[in-house]
């Protein structure tokens, strides 16, 4: 059973807001101001700092409030705010995490996610890069292990979305035979005698690929490595006694529900479960304190 439908069940439902709550809600003033469609004709133009600084109140300063995020969702605060406005290389870290909750809440609502990025699908690779990188930061604080979890979410959407072409055409660079030039060349030898194909595969794919590209195509081959490295390094910091920051173990659960994940599906476990293996992923988990403490439950059922 997967962390989500374990936390939701033990959750009382969030009760919808009024008519009167939802029209005195200072988003819905800011909705009218800028963005709803019903005020279309008297928005004032688009201001960024409305993004940082509704990402820093109603967001990050509401830790995560699922009723504040639903208020947002209401408004149509990514349909007609944050997306239209995204632009890469400009976006900041606020704008992207924004879009990120706003997507997350979709799904959790089970409602469609991806409609409102398919009006202006040319801005989602610069986008899903910058999640991309914005996952495998070395920032391990608390405020930060929110926010990771809520990206490693979104990494599960899109990895479960692979029939909206959108996702697949980005999502699928990450785990294909190419991804294999984070094993050591010794394995990599070892698993082409398995299976003597993909060693010419392996040779087609390293003549396509264009210099100019290099270094951005091996950032992203080994990009599901370095999550795991940056997921390993933070469950070492599990204590085997005393404090535990409960981010953390969330952070912990999100990260085993997505490798759970890619590991069901036939598409990315293909060439992923060798680099999982290799990296001892299941052992170090199986060995971490975590394990052992009473926090760890559903990180143990995982």
């Amino acid at each position: 059973m997967k962390a989500d439908n374990v936390a939701s069940s033990d959750k009382p439902k969030i009760p919808l807001p009024t008519l009167s709550q939802i029209n005195a809600d200072r988003i819905t003033q800011l909705a009218n101001q800028y963005w709803s469609p019903q005020t279309k004709n008297s928005h004032l133009p688009y201001d960024a700092s409305i993004v940082e600084s509704i990402y820093q109140t109603e967001i990050l300063g509401s830790f995560f409030s699922v009723r504040r995020i639903m208020m947002l969702e209401f408004s149509q605060y990514l349909e007609n705010y944050l997306w239209p406005q995204y632009k890469a290389g400009e976006a900041s870290h606020a704008h992207m995490m924004s879009i990120i909750v706003m997507i997350n809440e979709k799904f959790r609502e089970r409602v469609p996610a991806w409609q409102a990025l398919l009006k202006k699908p040319e801005h989602f690779p610069a986008f899903f890069e910058q999640v991309l990188r914005a996952s495998v930061t070395d920032d391990h604080t608390s405020q930060n292990m929110r926010e990771q979890t809520a990206l490693l979410l979104f990494l599960n959407h899109c990895f479960g979305s692979m029939e909206v072409q959108l996702c697949r055409d980005q999502v699928k660079r990450l785990v294909s035979l190419s991804m294999w030039i984070s094993l050591q060349e010794g394995r990599r030898n070892q698993e082409f005698k398995l299976v003597p194909k993909w060693k010419k595969y392996w040779r087609a794919i390293q003549k396509k690929d264009k210099p100019e590209l290099l270094e951005k195509l091996s950032w992203e081959r080994h990009y599901l490595q370095k999550l795991m490295i940056k997921f390993m390094l933070i469950l070492d910091t599990v204590p085997e006694t005393g404090d535990i920051d409960a981010n953390v173990v969330r952070y912990c659960e999100r990260f085993l529900e997505l490798m759970i994940d890619l590991e069901a599906l036939l598409p990315t476990r293909r060439f992923f479960n060798t680099v999982m293996d290799d990296c001892h992923l299941v052992v170090r988990c199986q060995l971490s304190p975590l394990t052992r403490r009473p926090e760890g439950q559903l990180f143990t059922q995982s």
